[in-house]
């Protein structure tokens, strides 16, 4: 039996073995759930004195027309893009856009999400930082029945609408385009394991070299997702360079950071080693050599996010399917590979 204090819509799903979304439109009568299942959801509801959560009530009974967008990092040409995209969208349907960046902590996740809680806002927009690895501050938005939607970094724990990059298809296309232009020995910088991204960033490496015929060596994988971090790894980049003829780097920042660390070490880009990264930011336009890069679309991953989170506010009920979008990224071959 479960308590009677504090009882969510997940307490009853998980006591009737059904899904939370299956207990939030039995309560509300919907048509597409059968009488049988109605009358157990409203049962033991009524036996645990549910109610619902009065916040949630009061967002999808008196719209405020702003969404709170919660991101790592503002700077990040790719979160910028993503931002750009959302606030088109937002401007032309009405909506005004509240911005918090958690600059990658759990804990100030969980603040911003809060602080636009009390904010009254319609829904999120959610890109999880990297150090975030308790999902429950999300799964409480999902029981509330609180629309959002995630983007680029994504809860997998969490059945939700999904606007992402095909990071292994973007990885797998720079790991060939090294071995197309004669890489064999292809170093591979990466990120947290707790990302889904990082992940599959470096599954398609892996699955780029396996392809060609390439064995992994393990020692030839590096985790750095960013400057500071390549600099902390700087020696373990610096001990492998004889071995290797190409790097590709989860980022264009870490690429950049790359580039620069071996020149300084007297190695020359790209005759001696190549470099590829992810993103296709400003830099790679600016950088000596120029940067071969795969460009994500964050503006219309933005805009798309965006259109999702609108459709759910608009119908005021919770999805009966989730859907993913899948954005694949495109190479941008430039110096830094031309050998």
């Amino acid at each position: 039996m479960i308590k009677s204090h504090q009882i969510t819509i997940k307490d009853i799903a998980r006591t009737l073995g059904i899904s939370a979304s299956t207990v939030s439109r039995a309560l509300k009568d919907h048509p597409d759930i059968s009488a049988e299942t109605k009358r157990q959801v409203q049962q033991l509801a009524s036996s645990v004195n549910y109610r619902p959560n009065a916040l949630a009530l009061g967002l999808r009974k008196s719209k405020t027309n702003t969404i709170g967008l919660v991101i790592p990092e503002i700077v990040h040409h790719f979160f910028s893009s993503i931002i750009s995209g959302i606030d088109d969208i937002a401007y032309s349907t009405g909506y005004n856009t509240m911005i918090c960046q958690t600059n990658e902590s759990e804990e100030r996740e969980k603040i911003n999400i809060q602080a636009m809680l009390d904010s009254r806002i319609d829904g999120f927009l959610i890109s999880i930082s990297k150090n975030t690895h308790n999902y429950e501050h999300l799964k409480r938005l999902q029981d509330d029945g609180i629309p959002m939607v995630f983007f680029d970094r994504v809860c997998e724990d969490i059945p939700s609408h999904r606007v992402i990059t095909d990071d292994f298809e973007g990885a797998r296309i720079a790991t060939r385009h090294l071995i197309d232009v004669g890489c064999r020995h292809i170093a591979h910088l990466t990120g947290a394991e707790s990302l889904v991204i990082s992940r599959q960033r470096k599954d398609g490496y892996m699955t780029a070299l396996r392809e060609n015929g390439i064995a992994v060596e393990s020692e030839l994988i590096i985790e750095a997702d960013s400057r500071e971090s390549l600099n902390a790894n700087s020696d373990k980049l610096i001990t492998i360079a004889p071995e290797i003829d190409g790097i590709f780097a989860i980022n264009d920042t870490t690429a950049i950071a790359a580039i620069q660390l071996l020149q300084k070490n007297g190695y020359n880009v790209p005759r001696d080693i190549a470099v590829i990264g992810f993103g296709d930011g400003p830099m790679s336009d600016i950088v000596s050599p120029t940067l071969s890069t795969v460009e994500q679309k964050g503006y219309e991953m933005g805009a798309e996010a965006m259109r999702m989170l609108t459709k759910m506010i608009e119908s005021g009920t919770m999805p009966l399917d989730y859907e993913t979008r899948v954005f694949t990224p495109t190479l941008r071959p430039r110096e830094s590979t031309r050998r």
